[in-house]
């Protein structure tokens, strides 16, 4: 008999005796492979198990030598008796075939749901069942398997032991002995002293032993670890049964009682199979919840409202459940929504999205769904060549990555329901919990949404608020006072918050004092009615503010300057004209008042209230010198660090310089390409709104620059909307400014923007207009830029002959230019238009020109491009050994440089000339691998190139059709033009 062992070390026992599987990393393939038994699972899904998401790069060939020694270890396995493990390749990946029952989580699982199925009709067996399933652990599960894929199902799996030793426990309790389910009760609360459904299984087992006194030192205990870990009470069940002891009419126990994570919804190691139609390719497992507010108390009603829609997940299998959190600003809906979404997160093992939409931003910078479904992609790792051009597209990705998973959206900060419906997940097993000052009643209307209103605090909570900042004992001292402060702070949390942050930032400051304060403050907090509170909680606000030191006070009216959506400290250093460690102590006074978030590591924001506050401080106590002064820091800042960025991602020869940066400005300095990407993908929100608001402070200049800058960055990730809006708002700066350099530069980013959008006539048209203006500044970098999209369109639309002409003026221009990897580009795409015409001779030898410079330059993407483009040529040449030296070449440097797209279409391309050269059986590999490649992309089965492998797989016995590019749209560069 062979049996698989994932609940304690990875081992493999076979007739008895445990074989040797190797070293860890092996048991980690094997691993990653059991989990998913009888199910293919992808080699770049194994990679990103094993080594997590930044693979080293001889990952996959260890990879495959794993799974060449793992098969081995199958096959020696024979016929054990009644199973025999095997692992076959598919194409979708690797499966390892063996019976469910055979691998111990497997079998865990089986025998948890049988149990579930006896439940009171046969209670007895129920908990024999689970006394079974639950001896199959031996520990730790996946013991000494390192990275992040085994964190996360571990901890999925020690979440199901724990439900299944509360079922067993209160089983056991009803129908045989409690007192033996105390010992186990206990050692596990010791690992998860916060569970509650584990304190209220011992709390009745004990009780239910004659020990009641026992039980209610349980309840106290969890009741005082919450209060001190999570500012939190014991929930409302839990309190029902701590209430029924002390009255001593306690009911039998439930054999199932409800488990913070519903029972259909426990998590797994890995997704259910998915449909055709879903998108196969690995994904993240995105964790972008913020950081929880500290010592969040009280919302014990809106934390079991949220709980009882978690429950019903469970009761919806056909349905995504949405919840709805309103109310009135500063009401402490984000502090809600994120203290419940972290208590629940385990329930929602492939990820927590979240995002906020800034719906009532004073800055007027709302995120479009197009930006947070995009963001949102990104958070999955999408390729970028795989996300299309329209929000309706890239809605559908979005939702069909999400089939079959379990991950919760938080959408916080929503103006209304239309900015929220394309961001609602599409399949069940998902929960959507949206925050908004506004009462989305449409999404409820249309979409079912279960709606939920937070309110103001009343007197106890607000009491409790305080309690929990300042101490139970000094509000003891003073209950006068804390009665009028609660009064005047009319139930606000932020306006509480703030209250006690002056009181704990000024402790021999009498309560007395500040209700005083308040009571002076012409009663405005009173007015509190649900609608924008901007001038109700001016007061309190001002305390804070007043409280700051001269510098502080400074900083704080300045970041009212400042676009959003968050700052990072050296732009905030900018902003002020501050060296970085004076900003920093600066910044952590601010956080200490409230005045100022620090939501991520380095990064600062402001609540919407707060940022309206601070811009009109800024515009009262502020000249405009001073603010036009620090704007323009801040301003040069960005666009210096930003213009180095765009030029570690896109190395061209003699840049444009910039006007020298603002004493203050500080620009970052950026070490390498990887340095700049992360750098852009931090800030491109900031740019963004910085370039919209940018011209109304008068900074045109900076406008069209800042978007020159941005160009290659969004171009790249597929941003082509923000593309578009951007090169609009540049070419209305530069037209104000009658600068033609700005000009060309914004008509050349809106062709592009026009031209990825499928609007080619339009795209041409700004093509031209750029052109123009080029030539009228003797740029030929631009110039040569703008011809290469030219060829590029024409050749799309089979105009070769004209596509031939702006190829060559593209190389004229860029030889001027002295730019050697523009001309290799040049020389490749003139050499494949040449082998198109049926010139393959004079194509060979621009394709070698361009090559010899490739290598100089040291581009490998464009080195793959023209091996690819040789071996077409050699080809249609009949040298077909040739050839297919040229395409593998290609193929291996595609694939180093993650142009998977290209690999598969390359792969397509040596099959048929192995199919020409007489062997079948290297045709019909290369065209699995490639059909394989195109699986993990997560290509549709409409896709052409996809078609096309099924076709020649489908009828390897008759002569392909002559050899031709497989590709959307023809030529030695990917469909869309090249990046500028």
């Amino acid at each position: 008999m062979v049996e698989l062992r994932l609940l304690g070390p990875v081992e493999l026992s076979v007739r008895g005796r445990t074989a040797e599987v190797g070293p860890p990393q092996r048991r980690a393939v094997l691993a990653a492979l059991a989990v998913d038994t009888g199910r293919p699972v992808a080699a770049d899904v194994l990679v990103k198990r094993v080594w997590g998401t930044d693979p080293p790069d001889g990952a996959r060939r260890a990879l495959h030598a794993h799974i060449t020694r793992i098969r081995r270890l199958c096959e020696e396995t024979g016929d054990a008796g009644d199973v025999r493990l095997r692992l076959v390749r598919r194409s979708g990946g690797y499966v390892l075939e063996a019976r469910p029952d055979r691998v111990d989580v497997h079998r865990f699982r089986q025998l948890v749901g049988r149990a579930r199925a006896a439940g009171r009709a046969d209670e007895v067996r129920a908990a024999a069942l689970l006394r079974e399933a639950l001896g199959l652990w031996r520990g730790e599960p996946l013991a000494g398997l390192g990275g992040q894929w085994a964190a996360r199902v571990r901890e999925a799996w020690r979440r199901q032991r724990v439900d299944a030793v509360v079922g067993w426990a209160h089983l056991e309790s009803r129908v045989g002995d409690p007192a033996t389910v105390v010992g186990p009760l206990t050692e596990l609360l010791g690992e998860y002293p916060l569970v509650e459904p584990l304190t209220e299984a011992l709390m009745q087992a004990l009780h239910a032993a004659g020990r009641g006194a026992e039980a209610l030192d349980c309840y106290a205990t969890l009741r005082q670890r919450l209060a001190e870990e999570l500012g939190a009470d014991p929930g409302s069940r839990l309190r029902e049964v701590h209430q029924a002891i002390l009255q001593g009419d306690l009911p039998g126990p439930s054999p199932w009682p409800t488990p913070q994570v519903p029972a259909a919804a426990a998590p797994t190691a890995s997704p259910p199979p998915q449909p055709p139609s879903a998108t196969p390719w690995p994904a993240g497992t995105p964790v972008q919840l913020p950081m929880g507010v500290r010592g969040f108390t009280g919302r014990g009603k809106e934390l079991d409202r949220l709980e009882e829609v978690l429950a019903s997940a469970a009761d919806q299998p056909s349905a995504v459940v949405i919840s709805a959190v309103s109310g009135t600003a500063g009401v402490g809906k984000t502090a809600l929504a994120v203290h419940w979404a972290r208590r629940a997160q385990n329930a929602f093992p492939d990820g927590q999205l979240y995002v906020n939409l800034r719906g009532f931003d004073p800055g007027g910078s709302v995120v479009s769904p197009a930006q947070a479904v995009r963001g949102f992609l990104d958070a999955f790792g999408v390729p970028v060549s795989r996300v299309p051009a329209g929000l309706e597209a890239q809605t559908g990705l979005y939702r069909s990555l999400l089939a079959g998973r379990r991950v919760l959206v938080v959408l916080d900060n929503a103006r209304d329901a239309e900015q929220v419906r394309p961001l609602l997940p599409g399949a069940p097993g998902c929960l959507a919990l949206v925050t908004s000052r506004s009462r989305l009643t449409g999404l409820a209307a249309a979409e079912g949404a279960q709606l939920l209103t937070v309110g103001l605090l009343d007197p106890d909570e607000a009491r409790e608020l305080l309690a929990g900042r300042l101490g139970a004992d000094k509000l003891a001292a003073e209950p006068d006072a804390v009665r009028e402060i609660v009064a005047r702070c009319a139930g606000l949390p932020l306006a509480l918050a703030i209250v006690a942050a002056r009181a704990a930032a000024q402790p021999g400051l009498p309560l007395a004092a500040l209700a005083a304060e308040l009571r002076g403050a012409d009663g405005r907090l009173d007015a509190l009615d649900g609608g924008e509170a901007t001038s109700q909680v001016r007061a309190v606000f001002s305390w804070s503010y007043q409280a700051l030191s001269t510098d502080g006070a400074r900083l704080f009216r300045l970041l009212g300057l400042h676009p959003g959506p968050d700052a990072s400290l050296p732009v905030i250093a900018a902003l002020a004209g501050l060296p970085s460690p004076r900003a920093r102590v600066l910044l952590a006074e601010l956080i200490r008042g409230h005045l100022l978030t620090e939501h991520a590591p380095g990064r600062y924001t402001f609540h919407d209230l707060l940022r309206a506050y601070a811009a009109e401080l800024v515009a009262t106590h502020d000249s405009d010198d001073v603010r036009r002064t620090a704007a323009h820091r801040m301003l040069d800042h960005y666009l210096h660090t930003a213009h180095s960025a765009d030029a570690l991602l896109t190395p061209r020869p003699n840049p444009a310089p910039l006007p020298p940066a603002r004493p203050g400005a500080a620009p970052e300095a950026l070490s390498d390409h990887r340095h700049a990407q992360a750098w852009f993908t931090a800030e491109h929100p900031v740019l963004l709104a910085a370039v919209e608001q940018a011209p109304a402070a008068g900074f045109d200049e900076h406008t069209w620059q800042l978007a020159s800058a941005l160009t290659t960055f969004l171009d790249r990730h597929g941003y082509w909307r923000a593309l578009t809006t951007v090169h609009t708002a540049a070419l209305e700066a530069a037209l104000r400014q009658g600068d033609k350099a700005g000009q060309a530069d914004a008509h050349r980013g809106l062709g592009l923007a026009l031209d990825r959008l499928d609007r080619p006539d339009d795209a041409r048209a700004h093509y031209l207009l750029a052109l123009d203006l080029f030539g009228e500044l003797a740029n030929h970098g631009g110039q040569a830029r703008i011809h290469q999209h030219l060829s590029r369109m024409s050749e799309a639309l089979g105009h070769h002959e004209q596509a031939l002409g702006h190829a060559r003026h593209s190389l004229t221009h860029h030889r001027a230019a002295d730019d050697r990897a523009g001309q290799s580009a040049a020389l490749n795409h003139i050499g494949w238009i040449l082998a198109q015409l049926g010139d393959h001779d004079k194509a060979f030898v621009h394709c070698h020109q361009a090559l010899e410079l490739a290598q100089e330059t040291g581009d490998l993407n464009g080195q793959a491009h023209i091996w690819d483009s040789l071996g077409y040529i050699h080809h249609h040449l009949g040298r077909y050994p040739q050839a297919v030296d040229c395409y593998r070449q290609a193929v291996d440097l595609f694939h180093q440089t993650g142009d998977r797209h290209s690999e598969a279409a390359g792969l397509l391309c040596l099959g048929d000339t192995h199919h020409s050269a007489a062997d079948p059986d290297g045709a019909r590999a290369a065209w699995t691998e490639a059909l394989t490649v195109t699986g993990e992309l997560g290509l549709p089965y409409t896709d052409p190139l996809r078609t096309e492998l099924l076709q020649r797989i489908g009828r390897t016995a008759v002569t392909p059709r002559p050899h031709a590019r497989a590709r959307p749209a023809p030529g030695p560069y990917p469909p869309r033009p090249a990046s500028p």
